[in-house]
């Protein structure tokens, strides 16, 4: 009995821990490059951007900074969901043409910028029809290609329509996650020293 209790307990500890992590806002970060597009290039820019996505919020925040770039901007996207995670292609999940205030016509800069989520007007009309025809749909979407490694943040410019820097989001672990699966342990490895 004592050994169902403790694998019972190991099982909900996790369990418990995974759900409070899904709760949670999930940071995902990328390096951009040109290197990284589709079709790779030498383009001597660079830039990284780091997404905070909170799906019980319905918020994703993006700051990203860029210098370098052959020629000025003209949109920025989050691309979603490529068929291989980690290459490829994918058409524009994010709104059309741009993120509402992006810089354009720079080759260097920043930008930062909070978006609801449960308007349909964050989203591009065909990825949201693609995925149920509702906000919650293309959440979902996207939050499985970010999770999967098949989502991508790249900056397009005049010399570089398809894009000229890019990059794969990363989920960056955070700490109560790492946490909650570290405070499961020591009840397998009861269950193990039982068994």
């Amino acid at each position: 009995m004592k050994h169902h209790l403790s694998k019972g307990l190991a099982v909900l500890a996790l369990v418990f821990g995974c759900a409070a992590a899904q709760a949670e806002p999930v940071t995902y970060t990328a390096t951009l490059s040109g290197a990284a597009e589709a079709t790779p290039n030498d383009s001597p820019g660079t830039g990284s951007v780091t997404l905070v996505f909170d799906l019980t919020s319905h918020y994703l925040s993006i700051a990203t900074t860029f210098s370098g770039l052959v020629a000025g901007t003209t949109a920025a996207h989050i691309h979603c969901c490529t068929l291989v995670p980690g290459v490829d292609t994918a058409g524009v999940a994010s709104m059309t043409p741009t993120f509402t205030g992006f810089p354009s016509g720079v080759t260097s800069g920043n930008y930062n910028a909070v978006f609801d989520t449960s308007q349909a007007s964050f989203w591009n009309a065909t990825f949201l029809t693609n995925n149920g025809g509702t906000t919650a749909g293309a959440e979902a979407a996207l939050l499985a290609g970010l999770n999967g490694g098949s989502a991508y943040f790249n900056l397009h410019t005049s010399t570089y329509p398809a894009g000229e820097i890019r990059g794969f989001l990363a989920p960056i672990p955070e700490p109560a996650q790492a946490m909650m699966l570290l405070a499961g342990l020591p009840l397998l490895w009861l269950r193990r020293r039982r068994d």
